[in-house]
């Protein structure tokens, strides 16, 4: 009998155990999951549905995915419609009512920060248009700053008992995330007034911070191929308004940005977009840092 008291207690106190209690939380894109685990600390257990070779654009509801969002307290997802294609199949699939839209559970980090590239007209003839603005809001430190603060504030909603503790985390996070911004600014001064061709419209933040701007795009229109007939005429037009260097993303093909740098005398970059999409880049002070690394060689 005391064998058996013994082990219900142990099995008890497993249940009850912080690891066990641990806050499981789904985020859509890398940048968020590693928010997320800044925030939340090693006691949550920090997924991602995608990583940075995939286009978060296309994706399918995988059965490992809907087991993964069914067992989740948080889901966080950039929203803007940039998960429009597989998100909403993956919550009715995973029928968790914890994070449904419009409850506590269910975050979209591009509702918190000011949006660019919001379209005058809606019109599918001008290809993947997003209502809300450009979905791709994560390459500018200050917004990652400003989820950061909506993210602690929907953690210690829906786990009060460990408020002070993400306030505690948030504090730390700023801190160092201020820091590492004043010294990636100044780093950055070389870049101000550069002009450069994107493969797609989603260096728009970036570019933003950073006093860049774009003179073109490989694709002719949002979430169509480049063609060749575009990439002729994208390089006349690089010879009334020039451009150094032409960027792209991990999972972007290199073909049309090698072209059109050959053609026009451009440095092709590939940026690694989000967390891990360079092996230096495995946290958001990684991202920032390698991406700016790239950007002041390219210009070299």
């Amino acid at each position: 009998m005391r064998t058996l008291s013994k082990r219900l207690l142990a099995l008890a106190a497993a249940v009850l155990s912080p690891a066990a209690a641990a806050l499981n939380i789904f985020a859509c894109e890398p940048e968020w999951a590693a928010l997320a685990t800044e925030l939340a600390g090693p006691q949550a257990s920090v997924t991602s549905a995608t990583t940075a070779q995939q286009d978060v654009h296309h994706l399918e509801a995988r059965p490992s995915l809907i087991a993964r969002l069914r067992g989740a307290d948080l889901l966080i997802c950039t929203g803007l419609e940039l998960e429009s294609g597989w998100l909403p199949l993956l919550l009715q699939r995973a029928a968790n009512p914890r994070v449904l839209p419009g409850q506590p559970g269910h975050v979209e980090a591009g509702l918190w920060v000011p949006r660019l590239d919001v379209p005058q007209r809606l019109d599918r003839r001008d290809g993947d248009v997003h209502a809300a603005g450009n979905p791709h809001i994560q390459l500018d430190p200050r917004n990652i700053q400003r989820v950061a603060e909506g993210l602690t504030q929907r953690l210690s909603q829906i786990d009060p008992a460990n408020a002070a503790r993400y306030q505690a985390r948030l504090q730390d996070f700023s801190q160092r995330w201020q820091a590492a911004q004043q010294r990636w600014q100044q780093q950055a001064q070389p870049l101000r007034g550069v002009a450069v061709v994107t493969h797609h419209k989603d260096m728009s933040y970036l570019l933003n911070w950073l006093g860049m701007s774009s003179v073109g795009t490989l694709e002719p229109k949002p979430g169509v191929e480049p063609s060749g007939a575009h990439l002729q005429a994208l390089l006349g037009q690089l010879k009334q308004t020039p451009a150094r260097l032409v960027l792209r993303t991990p999972f972007q093909s290199e073909r049309p940005s090698v072209w059109l740098a050959e053609k026009a005398r451009l440095t092709p970059l590939q940026l690694p977009f989000t967390v891990g999409g360079a092996e230096q880049a495995q946290d958001l002070f990684g991202l920032f840092e390698v991406t700016l690394q790239r950007l002041l060689a390219g210009l070299k």
